[in-house]
């Protein structure tokens, strides 16, 4: 046993005197000498900061994408009246130009002559009262409170005829 134990120490002796060797590292210092002496580099400035912008989401109120489309049964949709029409031969004003969905109501006035509604849209506030002509599809003013504004739609019903779809502008709160 005593031998075994002496030769496996004479062994690792000879394996570690191996690693010792001469102490020549001239070319390892000589292409560290080499890298030091190379130009320093120059780092790229960072890119410039761009600030977040929020986006407001205002398709939240519309069907979801990957629901089915909703059918509409042809059957029992509203039919249109051959009496309801809008008039084509009366001037233009000038708040038809616009899309109704526009318009907001932001107050009323009143005074001797009646009730006017104040509505935002279309370039500005603007005073209408009953009887005024509103958005594209010949909205006729029929009522104003002090919350909403009702307007009267005259639109195609698909088949020739034409259908009278009510309309509200409700008053918009202040925030």
């Amino acid at each position: 046993m005593k031998k075994a134990h002496f030769l496996a120490c004479g062994l690792a002796l000879l394996t570690l005197s191996g690693c010792g060797g001469s102490n020549d590292f001239a070319d390892l210092q000589r292409y560290m000498d080499e890298v030091r002496s190379r130009p320093k580099g120059s780092i790229e400035p960072l890119p410039p900061f761009v600030p977040y912008e929020a986006f407001t989401y205002s398709a939240s109120a519309l069907r979801h994408p990957f629901q089915p489309p909703v059918k509409v049964d042809l059957a029992q949709r509203q039919k249109g009246n051959k009496d309801i029409k809008p008039d084509e031969s009366r001037v233009r004003q000038f708040l038809e130009g616009f899309n109704i969905e526009n318009f907001v109501m932001v107050g009323t006035l009143s005074n001797r002559d009646g009730r006017y509604a104040l509505v935002l849209g279309g370039g500005g506030v603007h005073r209408v009262k009953i009887g005024d002509y509103l958005g594209r599809n010949h909205g006729r003013i029929v009522d104003i409170s002090e919350a909403s504004v009702d307007v009267l739609e005259i639109v195609p019903d698909g088949d020739g005829g034409w259908l009278e779809r009510p309309r509200s502008l409700n008053l918009k709160e202040r925030t």
